[in-house]
Formats: structure tokens, sequence, C-alpha cells
């Protein structure tokens, strides 16, 4: 079931921002080209499009490092954070109410250093917030979507990692200013963005 801690209005989850850019043609063209029968059908088309067809900028090693959701489209690929703006943007653009979510993660799994990852949050018609995770699938790695069940790629499951609380309208700024500051992935991969443990976050 859904583990968020909050069900904000999904009303203001649907207006574009300069990086969740769901009014870009090229966004609205895509978005129409992945409607379904249903709401859910079509939040199931988007999260699968980011999710395989966009590939995650630390598994295929290259870049350009990219933040707006229009440009991770153009590009085809983008860190999590990137790869949840865009499909924020899809979701959007078809009318369907969508926000950002944050895990704080091991980077290596077994302690520091810590990073933040991206994923969303849909809201379905009988379900209400759902979160999804279109990181992209490999071993070990094994997001889908089956609501009401979450199948998200990660759990937070040692000391120091956790569930940000809340659904983000916009971009977390740490999120926004890393990727934006960074023109080389792997240079990204050394300067991943992170909260402090004890951090009190509040909601974008």
């Amino acid at each position: 079931m859904n583990e968020l801690d909050s069900q904000p209005d999904p009303c203001g989850f649907l207006a574009a921002c300069d990086v969740i850019d769901s009014d870009h043609d090229a966004v609205v063209t895509r978005a129409r080209g992945l409607v379904g029968g249903t709401v859910e059908e079509t939040a199931k088309k988007c999260f699968e499009f980011v999710r395989d067809s966009i590939q995650h900028s630390g598994d295929a090693r290259r870049g350009p490092v990219t933040c707006r959701a229009s440009d991770v489209l153009k590009h085809g690929i983008g860190y999590c954070y990137a790869k949840s703006h865009l499909l924020c943007a899809l979701l959007r653009a078809n009318q369907i109410p969508a926000g950002l979510c944050y895990q704080r993660l091991s980077v290596d799994g077994d302690g520091a250093p810590f990073c933040l990852h991206g994923l969303n949050a849909v809201h379905l018609p009988g379900h209400g917030w759902y979160r999804i995770d279109a990181r992209g699938n490999k071993r070990g790695v094994h997001a889908m979507f089956h609501p009401p069940r979450e199948q998200l790629a990660f759990r937070p499951m040692i000391t120091g990692e956790s569930e940000l609380p809340g659904i983000w309208s916009t971009p977390h700024p740490k999120v926004k200013r890393c990727l934006l500051s960074h023109d080389d992935w792997n240079e990204l991969a050394r300067d991943l963005p992170d909260v402090d443990s004890n951090e009190r976050i509040t909601r974008g």
C-alpha cells in the first residue's frame, strides 16, 4: 500500500513550471501519444515510457546532464531526478495530477555517503496518491505499476536511509541546483544531492 504521509489536494499538482514544462510542445505531443482508455491506463503508459525508453545516466554512463522535462525527452537520458521530472510533465500534460517524491539512500548500499533518489506520485481515481519509480529497471531493480500495490526501485533499509515526507509540486531545490550546476554525468555522480538525516524538509 501507499506509504505517503500526506494526501494533498491534487488540484495543486497540474501546473507547469520551469522544470516540469508540461506545456512544452514536444512534451504535449508525446503525452497525447501515450493516452490510454482510462486515466490509470494513461498513467501506466507514461510510466513505462519513461522507465523503459529514457536511459538512466548512471547506467548508460553518458551525458548530457538533463533537468528540464523537455530536455530529458529531447536527449532520451537523465538521472532519476530528471526522469521523474519528465514523467511528472507527461502526466500533467494529460491532466493527471502528479508530483515528486524523494528517498534518502546509501550510494553504495552499506552506509555513507548518502544521496537523494527521485521518484513520483500520481493521483489515480479510486486509489488516491500512488508512488511510482521510473528510474529504469536493471538487475536487482524491478519497479512496476500495480496500483494499489507499490513496487518501487528501492526501499530505505539501513540507518541513515529514509523517506522524505510529502509530495512536492516542484523539484527539491538541492536537486535542481545540482543538476543545473554540472555538465558532466560522471562529475555529477560524485556530487549527488543529499540532505542531512535530521534536516526537516518542507514540501515544495
